[in-house]
C-alpha cells in the first residue's frame, strides 16, 4: 500500500503519526470518515471552535488593514470580545516593517510536500522573523508540551527552506526566527521558541527520516492491514476512530484532559490536546 500522491504533509499529520499510527494511516492514506465524538460536550466544543475561528478572522483583518472600531462592532460574543480586547492590548508585532497574516508555505521532504499555514509572520527592519500562532486553549499548557509539539519544529524549518516564497529581499537565517505561541485566555504569557543553525539542521534530519519511515512503513502493508495502534489508551479515548479500533465507544472528558494539561505534577502528559481543544486552521 502507498501514501496516496497527493499527500501533503503538516505539522497535523506528523503529529498523528507520532501519537498513533494507525490513526495517521486511516485518515491520512484510507481518508476514512468515522462518526464518534471525539469528547464529553461535544456541542460545546464546536461553539468554542467557530469562536476560535472569528478570533483568527479578526486578528487576519486587522493585520491587513480593517480599521479596529469596524471589526469591534461585528463582534458579538462576550467571549470574543474579551479574547479581542486582549489582543489589542498586546497588538503583537505592531511594530513591524512587515506582516505576513495566513500565509500557507511548502518545502519539499524527501518526495513529499511538508505545508505550514502560520497565523502572522512579522519580519522587523533587523531581519528578525517572528512567527505567531494564536491559540484559544481553555487551560495554559506548559512549555514543554508545547517544545515536543510538531509545529514548534516544523513552522521554524518550512519558514526557512521556504523563504523566497513570502516575497521578501534577501534570505534568512535559522537564528533570525523565533516560533511564539499567544494564548487568548492568558495574553500576558506569549511561550516564544528561539531557533538556530543547530536545531534547523535536527529539524531537517528528523523530518526526513520521519517521512521515509512512514512511507516505508505504509508501503509494507499488504491490502487490509492497517498500521499498528498507540499503546497509550489514553489517547484512545480522545479519538474518533476509538471503536474501529475496539478502543471503547465513550468519548472522553475534555474537562478533566484538560486540568491534566495543565497540571505541574505531569512531566510528560501527551494527550492530543489539539484534536479535542483547538480550532485546526489547516
Amino acid at each position: 500500500m502507498e501514501l496516496p500522491a497527493d499527500l501533503q504533509f503538516s505539522q497535523a499529520s506528523l503529529q498523528d503519526y507520532a501519537e498513533c499510527a494507525r490513526r495517521f494511516h486511516l485518515r491520512y492514506v484510507l481518508r476514512l470518515r468515522w462518526p464518534a465524538e471525539e469528547t464529553t460536550r461535544a456541542t460545546e466544543n464546536e461553539r468554542r471552535q467557530r469562536k476560535g475561528a472569528t478570533l483568527h478572522r479578526l486578528i487576519r483583518q486587522h493585520v491587513v488593514g480593517v480599521p479596529v472600531e469596524a471589526l469591534s462592532r461585528s463582534i458579538s460574543d462576550i467571549e470574543v470580545r474579551r479574547w479581542w480586547e486582549s489582543y489589542l492590548d498586546l497588538r503583537p508585532a505592531a511594530h513591524s516593517t512587515m506582516r505576513h497574516p495566513e500565509v500557507t508555505l511548502s518545502t519539499l521532504v524527501g518526495q513529499y510536500s511538508l505545508t505550514a499555514r502560520y497565523d502572522l509572520i512579522a519580519v522587523d527592519g533587523d531581519r528578525e522573523v517572528m512567527v505567531f500562532d494564536w491559540k484559544t486553549y481553555r487551560k495554559r499548557p506548559q512549555r514543554r508540551w508545547l517544545a515536543r509539539r510538531l509545529q514548534t519544529r516544523v513552522y521554524p524549518y518550512v519558514l526557512v527552506r521556504a523563504w523566497d516564497a513570502l516575497g521578501e529581499e534577501g534570505s534568512v537565517q535559522p537564528s533570525q526566527v523565533s516560533m511564539s505561541y499567544w494564548f487568548a485566555e492568558f495574553p500576558s504569557t506569549t511561550e516564544v521558541f528561539g531557533y538556530d543553525e543547530e536545531q534547523f539542521r535536527a529539524d531537517g534530519k528528523y523530518l526526513q527520516r520521519l517521512v521515509l519511515e512512514i512511507g516505508e512503513r505504509t508501503a509494507a502493508c499488504v491490502e487490509g492491514e492497517l498500521l499498528p495502534r498507540t499503546s497509550d489508551r489514553e489517547r484512545c479515548q480522545f479519538c474518533r476512530y476509538r471503536s474501529l479500533c475496539r478502543r471503547g465507544v465513550e468519548p472522553g472528558d475534555v474537562n478533566a484532559a484538560m486540568a491534566e494539561l495543565a497540571s505541574e505534577e505531569l512531566s510528560d502528559f501527551n494527550l492530543d490536546f489539539e484534536q479535542i481543544a483547538e480550532f485546526e486552521m489547516g
